[in-house]
């Protein structure tokens, strides 16, 4: 018999990424997804323009430098051009990280649960895993991080706000945890969600990566931006380490079109922070009546709430999808739900005041 081409042994262990789904159609129903944290509102002022602008070139290769973008990141963050890295949004930095930084059989160590992508890119790279499990708070466990790291350990990420589980980290334990870690181990701080927190002793990451040369911030223009549907994110951190980023992207990987939306966005600040004012105080009452039915809900710091619902969390999806809002469950563990709009909300509510664990 004929031999065929193999892939490499990892690719058939890499784990199924699942999307959060779309909800189910209802008649005479307006249907909701909260599964996928995805920002509620239009574009911000000045970007649909942009786009619509950068599309009407669609015909030409778009900056393969990220010019422009950089020169936006590097005025609004005060940082050095050299130290800034885009890509298809920050999952897409997560993979590059793994792939530069990473041997055939190097560790990376990251809490669980945590982003579900970490597991599938560090298989990509051929990486070896080392999930630390999350307190029973969902906050990490920064302690048995710092033990778990061993002479194959490459990376280690720390998700502020974590996803799905939604605590962020402090300041104070951040910089406790970086000085343990050795300076040959790239630190990545996933800050997707950075511009949710609202707690004392926040993290600053700019200051933090300044401090320290092995570093690395992934921030992505998804979530309280809005730019879901354009895949851009990017990395800040010492000009070598974003170097090496840049040299494992994808060329042209961040569209014309992506990186004009991101600038306009960048410069839409005031109206970009009254929406995520809003969507915090979404955030705030939905927590609090949750919390006033009963449940235990984690610390949340994101644009989403987790429910610890166990072994009933498929019937927890059920029944949010009976209702007309789809979440995002993980088996036996719990459900991520989104902050949407206000109605999908109050659906929230109204589930978690009729559900019985």
């Amino acid at each position: 018999m004929p031999q065929t081409p193999q892939a490499r042994r990892n690719v058939s262990e890499i784990p199924t990424y699942v999307p959060g789904k779309p909800p189910t159609p209802r008649p005479g129903l307006t249907t909701f997804k909260l599964s996928s944290n995805e920002n509620p509102y239009p574009p911000l002022p000045g970007v649909l323009d942009a786009a619509m602008s950068a599309a009407a070139a669609m015909n030409r290769y778009p900056d393969m430098g990220n010019s422009a973008l950089y020169a936006a990141l590097s005025d609004t963050l005060d940082v050095p051009v050299d130290d800034t890295a885009a890509a298809t949004g920050s999952v897409a930095l997560i993979y590059q990280l793994f792939n530069a930084f990473c041997e055939p059989g190097d560790e990376v160590v990251y809490a669980w649960r945590s982003f579900e992508a970490y597991p599938i890119a560090a298989t990509a790279a051929a990486a070896v895993s080392v999930r630390v499990p999350v307190l029973a708070d969902g906050r990490h466990d920064l302690d048995s991080m710092a033990a778990a790291i061993t002479d194959r350990t490459r990376v280690v990420i720390v998700c502020t706000p974590n996803n799905p589980t939604g605590p962020a980290v402090t300041q104070s334990e951040l910089d406790a945890f970086v000085a343990r870690v050795p300076s040959r181990v790239l630190v990545v701080v996933d800050e997707a969600y950075l511009e949710f927190v609202r707690m004392d002793d926040a993290i600053d990451g700019l200051a933090t990566y300044r401090a320290h040369s092995n570093v690395v911030l992934t921030r992505t223009f998804s979530k309280a931006y809005g730019l879901a549907g354009f895949r851009v994110g990017y990395a800040v951190g010492p000009a070598p380490l974003a170097a090496a980023l840049r040299a494992v992207s994808l060329p042209f990987g961040v569209s014309s079109v992506a990186q004009a939306a991101a600038i306009a966005s960048l410069a839409a600040s005031d109206a970009l922070f009254e929406r995520v004012d809003a969507l915090v105080a979404e955030r705030d009452r939905v927590v609090g009546a949750v919390r006033e039915a009963g449940w235990e809900i984690p610390d949340a710091q994101g644009n989403f709430v987790w429910f610890d619902s166990g072994e009933r969390t498929a019937a927890f999806a059920a029944a949010a999808d009976e209702l007309g809002i789809v979440v995002r469950p993980f088996a036996g563990e719990g459900a991520r739900v989104s902050i949407g709009e206000t109605e999908a909300n109050n659906r929230l509510i109204s589930l978690a005041q009729t559900f019985v664990l």
